[in-house]
């Protein structure tokens, strides 16, 4: 029998689900039912949580609530695809639960999962059943019935575990796709994994492994800037401040941060419960910390002469030295920037000529994680950042960004590429963040786009008999059809489109396609439709062939 779960335990029960979902991250892909080659939740699943256990796998703790926390915050920087977004707020709302405490039994845990279901569902804008949602509501609701009678921990993971099966079962009938295709739901088996290898610890079937894998790095080093370029002079602020002060008042940081825009530049000003984070370029360092210290006491403090730093580094420049690393925290030179989301190299060149600041790679079988969205964000040089998610998986981890950052992050919910070009097409800084959103919203929705891939796998999908690798053809996200002929699935696509009428046609054609052969099909599109203003542009994009703007 066993009462408690301290920190040591639950890191090392952590660690046995990342290798368990690892271990199974195919089979979860697998239950993707729908046939296109973008199968990826049991990998954003995996991607997510080895994020957090290579963080517990660095350090020890003294409380569960200290490796909760640390699992927690990894947990959101990490999270990739809406799955991975909802597993990081469901150990987010165990973490805020088990916060101060040394260790958990059976109700606590019981009592902080649930916490994590809550905070879940909110994230959510329109939550729907049968999903990793439905499958963890039920099993922490019969977890926390359990634990009102019973203190064993073990047991309590039986019962959570045999509910989350119980559920998961459910979800072929909850959701009309997952019935037609006979399937559970992926996210939800990924979550029966997690409490499957937990429990399997507890009950020591299954030992953690000594360390998470750690991550391939493929980024190449960062160019640095010139420093030589401008005069000492220029430099308006002449101190860069940076400090961390304990809040131990009820003080609000904004009121901070007002402060010190008027006494300085670059501000940026992050908190959570615990701290306040402060960077800003002043001329008065000194009334900068007199004002810090009415939050708490002062825990580290950065004070550099920048104008000296200059001169340093122009001397350096001269001599050709290493260039230096780029800023984590771009200041900001302009009101509005944006970020974008796209795969292809052609994709990112269109971002960039349009005016995006900042691209990251990704999308379809690649979901970038909240943190490398973040470090774009955090290196456009504005204070509000728009970011353009152009993927529906995508925008959830999107939106974790906010949390994370000083700058002001909104988040236009563009869910393929072609909206997100419309849209950063519409963008006027004239406006106001809220009405810039509006107006960016409106343009995407105004474009409907054509998805032309392959089949990954056979699949009897909404009355189509698909096989895999026939080409398969999509209308804002639903199937037209299934095809072994090119020119059949071009004219399936006319016939599509017809009602809607377009006047400008966008053809991005993949890295699989010839130029002569994207300029054949944008002929046939013209021919089709007379009046439409067509273009043919190489998007350089992998998984999709076309992607096919109508507007």
């Amino acid at each position: 029998m066993r009462e408690i779960m301290d920190a040591a335990s639950f890191r090392e029960m952590f660690l046995c689900a990342n290798a368990a979902l690892e271990e199974n991250k195919q089979i979860i892909n697998d239950l993707n039912v729908f046939p296109v080659p973008d199968g990826d939740t049991g990998t954003n699943m995996s991607l997510t949580m080895n994020s957090a256990a290579i963080a517990l796998s660095k350090e020890t703790f003294d409380e569960i609530g200290k490796a909760s926390k640390c699992a927690a915050n990894a947990l959101l920087r990490g999270a990739r695809g809406n799955s991975g977004v909802i597993l990081s707020l469901l150990f987010r709302g165990i973490s805020k639960s088990l916060k101060g405490k040394e260790t958990a039994d059976a109700p606590e845990f019981a009592a902080a999962l649930s916490s994590g279901v809550d905070a879940a569902y909110k994230a959510v804008m329109k939550p729907a059943e049968g999903t990793i949602l439905t499958v963890s509501r039920v099993a922490a609701n019969a977890a926390v019935a359990f634990a009102k009678d019973n203190t064993d921990l073990e047991l309590m993971f039986e019962c959570l575990l045999q509910a989350a099966k119980e559920a998961l079962a459910e979800t072929v009938h909850q959701n009309p796709v997952l019935e037609r295709a006979g399937v559970v739901d992926a996210g939800g088996q990924g979550f029966v994994v997690v409490i499957d290898a937990m429990l399997a610890w507890m009950q020591g079937r299954a030992a953690a492994p000594v360390q998470a894998a750690l991550p391939v790095e493929t980024e190449p080093a960062p160019a640095g800037a010139d420093f030589s370029e401008f005069e000492t002079g220029e430099i308006t602020f002449a101190y860069c401040t940076e400090f961390i002060a304990a809040r131990e008042t009820q003080k609000s940081p904004e009121l901070l941060r007002s402060f010190l825009e008027n006494i300085g530049d670059c501000v940026v000003v992050v908190s959570d419960d615990e701290i306040v984070k402060v960077h800003v370029h002043t001329n008065v360092p000194g009334e900068v910390l007199t004002e810090a210290l009415t939050y708490g006491p002062l825990q580290t403090v950065k004070i550099e002469n920048m104008r000296n730093q200059h001169t340093a580094l122009s001397a350096d420049a001269q001599a050709d030295p290493p260039a230096p690393a780029e800023p984590e925290i771009a200041p900001a030179e302009k009101q509005y920037g944006v970020v974008a989301v796209c795969a292809g190299t052609g994709m990112a060149e269109i971002f960039q000529e349009l005016g995006a600041d900042r691209v990251v790679t990704g999308g379809q079988t690649m979901n970038p994680s909240t943190e490398d969205i973040l470090v774009e964000v955090n290196k456009t040089p504005a204070e509000t950042v728009f970011i353009l998610p152009n993927n529906k998986n995508i925008i959830m981890a999107a939106e974790q960004c906010a949390r994370l950052t000083g700058k002001q992050v909104v988040v236009v919910p563009t869910g393929t590429v072609p909206q997100g070009i419309a849209a950063l097409l519409a963008l006027d800084p004239s406006g106001t963040p809220e009405q810039i959103r509006e107006a960016l919203v409106e343009a995407a929705d105004a474009v409907h786009t054509v998805l032309v891939t392959y089949a990954a796998r056979d699949s009897d999908f909404d009355g189509h008999d698909i096989h895999a690798g026939e080409f398969l053809a999509l209308l804002d996200g639903a199937l037209i059809g299934n095809f072994t002929d090119f020119a059949a699935l071009l004219q399936a696509v006319v016939e599509a489109a017809e009602p809607l009428e377009p006047e400008i046609i966008s053809v991005y054609y993949g890295e699989d396609v010839a130029q002569g052969d994207a300029e054949d099909a944008g002929v046939s599109l013209g021919h089709a439709f007379p009046d439409a203003d067509v273009n043919v542009v190489s998007g350089g994009q992998p998984v999709y062939y076309y992607m096919i703007s109508l507007e």
